[in-house]
């Protein structure tokens, strides 16, 4: 009987794709503003597929209005937000520094860094003014609508919208520590 050694382990998929050098508090950080959005994607999910979530007959998000065609706009606008949020990770992954090898002809090239910072921080000062300007007009939006949910229903969807204030700060978080690990080495 032969012994053979057994074969190596690899290395976790997480592992191998953060870059050396990010460190925990970013890596979680740029987890966290991913997540931020998945509360009010998975509320306009409820809607989309008909759950009654507080609106009242009369509003284009009554429960009667759904499914249809409206469904698919609320589906793709929390797809799309949620890829959004999803880039935050390419911050502090290897393919936020170097474009993934399966791409055609642009594989295995290197990312300038300001091809990254630019937009995220854009998006960062954007994401938090409007989301520091929607918070401050919430309840009067809400109270001044007569079919606006109230009750639970409106603590409810507060509570999923409320997460998408740390959305901007974060990202402006993981994109400066991006910046300082990539910005200065060029």
């Amino acid at each position: 009987m032969t012994l053979t050694a057994p074969a190596p382990v690899a290395a976790s998929a997480s592992a191998v794709s953060v870059v050396p050098g990010v460190s925990r508090p970013v890596r979680w950080a740029a987890k966290a503003a991913a997540l931020t959005l998945l509360p009010s994607g998975l509320w306009r999910v409820l809607i989309a597929v008909g759950i009654p979530v507080g609106w009242k007959a009369g509003d284009a998000l009554h429960a009667d209005n759904f499914p249809g065609v409206g469904s698919l706009y609320l589906i793709a606008l929390s797809t799309l937000a949620e890829c959004l949020g999803l880039l935050t990770l390419g911050l502090v992954q290897r393919w936020g520094e170097e474009v993934p090898r399966w791409i055609p002809r642009l594989g295995g090239r290197r990312i300038p860094p300001l091809v990254a910072v630019v937009p995220a921080a854009l998006g960062a000062s954007a994401v938090t003014a409007i989301t520091v300007l929607s918070a401050f007009g919430w309840n009067a939006n809400f109270t001044a609508s007569p079919t606006a949910p109230s009750g639970a229903a409106y603590w409810f969807m507060t509570f999923c919208y409320a997460p998408l204030l740390l959305w901007g700060p974060l990202l402006a978080f993981v994109t400066a520590a991006y910046w300082r690990r990539r910005g200065l080495r060029g």
